[in-house]
């Protein structure tokens, strides 16, 4: 099925056949739904808002890992955000993509060296157009109650993986367990078996999902183990893209026919990322085939399109 078919069965869908949800369900929840069985929402193309969706037709337009872009990226009907985790002087768990604060707020200096009173003193800007906001750099608490009943939030930690204890249980302490996914890059059995170590201390209530990258990751049946491992929902799968090197013309070994065929067997999502990374080759994580290439370029079809196409079902974007 061609993609713009598929987006515009899953409006029908959505209109005519809404799930049979209880009413205390929320929204939350049925994308939860949405996340855990992959194989019911083959017809439908999950949106996660990169940096909590920051930018529109490749403008930033809002700061990134703001609260008001969380609100705007739940307005726009994307199903998850992204969240940027770090740490205060004083141990508690921000928001901020960078170790220093200079390019996305009005302050100075590291992230890790600012109390959290100091860094409620920073205002976010937004960073191409030199606006600054009435928004200070957002605790993970107050970032996780915007979100709350509303989207599912994926954790970028910008830590070491020692920390993921603390941010699930933040979570919890909240009821929001399941509505965090975190995630860690697999390439082999050892990394597996230390992820479910890590997962172990983590605790049941919270999703993982595998990264798993092509230049590793070589063949569907390890992507199987990775994801099997953990009852993963998802696997966060990156076509490495040179710049002298021409966009893929078949999304590689992790989106090939056999990948595909494990994702229906285990009841997983593929997931690509398609937003552009500072300084590098535009679409980097994606063949070629990114952001750039669906807006400045005007060719979706051969960004998103392209990826709909090979089974895509979640696309994480700087454009929800």
């Amino acid at each position: 099925m061609h993609w713009t078919a598929v987006f515009f069965s899953a409006l029908v869908f959505a209109f005519f056949c809404p799930p049979a949800f209880s009413a205390e369900a929320t929204r939350a929840t049925q994308i939860l739904d949405r996340l855990k069985h992959a194989n019911d929402w083959r017809h439908h193309v999950m949106v996660v808002a990169h940096r909590t969706g920051w930018k529109q037709q490749g403008e930033m337009v809002r700061a990134e890992n703001s609260l008001e872009a969380i609100r705007n990226a739940i307005a726009l009907g994307a199903e998850m955000v992204e969240l940027d985790v770090r740490k205060s002087a004083d141990g508690t768990l921000v928001l901020m993509h960078d170790d220093f604060l200079d390019r996305t707020t009005t302050c100075r200096g590291e992230t890790k060296t600012r109390t959290v009173a100091e860094l409620k003193l920073c205002r976010l800007i937004v960073e191409s157009r030199g606006i600054v906001t009435d928004e200070t750099v957002p605790t993970l608490k107050e970032a996780l109650l915007v979100a709350k009943d509303r989207i599912l939030v994926n954790i970028d930690n910008k830590l070491t993986a020692a920390v993921l204890p603390e941010i699930a249980a933040e979570a919890r302490a909240l009821g929001m367990a399941d509505q965090i996914l975190i995630k860690e890059n697999l390439w082999n059995q050892r990394r597996i078996a230390e992820t479910q170590a890590l997962m172990t201390a983590v605790g049941p209530d919270v999703t993982f999902m595998p990264i798993l990258a092509d230049d590793a990751v070589h063949d569907a049946r390890f992507m199987a183990q990775a994801t099997d491992a953990f009852g993963a929902p998802a696997a966060e799968l990156v076509n490495w893209h040179a710049g002298s090197t021409p966009m893929t013309e078949d999304g590689g070994v992790l989106f090939s026919t056999k990948a595909r065929a494990e994702a229906i067997r285990g009841n997983w999502h593929l997931w690509v990322n398609t937003y552009p990374i500072v300084n590098r080759p535009p679409g980097m994580l994606a063949g070629g085939r990114g952001d750039e290439r669906a807006v400045l370029d005007g060719r979706p079809q051969e960004s998103w399109g392209f990826w709909i196409d090979r089974g895509a079902t979640i696309i994480q974007t700087d454009e929800p």
